[in-house]
């Protein structure tokens, strides 16, 4: 269903586009009054349509781009997704600038949370920055991990090895492996496990406090997250939304479109995220 909702709103916009670039052109070979009249449609079309983005973007829809491998394999550099704005609410980090227009969330059901979302959220410490990790404790939850092993109130989560994989980063690479966890509510992710008995490996007891959440990223000894106090507990205030579906990837600088025909990644588009 997504995925139909994506590739129309990406076919009327092109389509929008081409149209534009033509009226443009045709503009130019007009009288001046006609022109100056199309012109200031022109401007007010314009800006109609950057109030319905606005508006899409703060209450309904907004992209992000992926610039780290924390949530490998699940996301990968490059790629660029959707996040639904209206799924946990909104507070004022689901507007441009994070303006104070009102305190804490409001339309907000902490049931729609659930253990194993994908979620952007503005980092406690410094708001202007977005993250993007796993949910993994609720409020009152005790998180640990114990050897490699996550546990969620005092619970092994099941893990699985799947294979040996390559992890690349810039020009080099590294053996990671790569495993499947299976939370209690039947859902399934995949995370990579580079360094043995790392940092965060192995932690101390964390109780979710009351209106926070516990975030992990994927690539587990690759994600600075709720395990590190540079990161910690999470407000429900910074998050900002569920991440869905992965609309755009490309494998180097986006502005390079010359080469989109050998760096597109054609598999992840239009990749729901689980």
């Amino acid at each position: 269903m997504l995925e139909r909702i994506f590739k129309r709103i990406f076919t009327v916009f092109f389509a929008f586009l081409k149209k534009f670039l033509i009226f443009l052109k045709n503009i130019c070979f007009s009288d001046s009054k006609d022109c100056e009249s199309s012109i200031w449609n022109t401007i007010k079309n314009l800006f109609v349509a950057l109030v319905i983005a606005l508006i899409i973007r703060s209450f309904l829809y907004e992209p992000f781009h992926i610039p780290s491998g924390s949530m490998k394999p699940t996301l990968e550099e490059g790629d660029f997704v959707f996040v639904s704005k209206y799924t946990y609410g909104y507070s004022r980090y689901s507007f441009p600038f994070g303006l104070q227009i009102f305190k804490g969330r409001i339309f907000f059901n902490k049931d729609n949370l659930k253990r194993g979302d994908v979620i952007v959220f503005r980092l406690p410490k410094n708001p202007k920055i977005n993250y993007i990790k796993r949910l993994i404790g609720l409020p009152g939850d005790k998180i640990q991990m114990k050897d490699g092993i996550l546990y969620v109130n005092d619970k092994m989560v099941e893990k699985a090895y799947i294979k040996q994989t390559l992890e690349y980063a810039d020009i080099s690479s590294s053996v990671v492996k790569e495993y499947k966890e299976t939370l209690d509510s039947g859902k399934t992710y995949e995370v990579l496990d580079r360094i043995p008995n790392s940092n965060g490996d192995n932690t101390s007891v964390f109780v979710v406090p009351d209106g926070y959440y516990f975030f992990m990223g994927d690539n587990r000894d690759n994600s600075v997250d709720s395990r590190f106090i540079e990161t910690g507990f999470v407000p429900a205030e910074n998050l900002v939304g569920k991440a869905r579906v992965i609309f755009f990837s490309i494998n180097d600088n986006l502005l390079k479109f010359w080469k989109w025909g050998h760096i597109l990644r054609t598999e992840r588009i239009f990749t729901k995220i689980k």
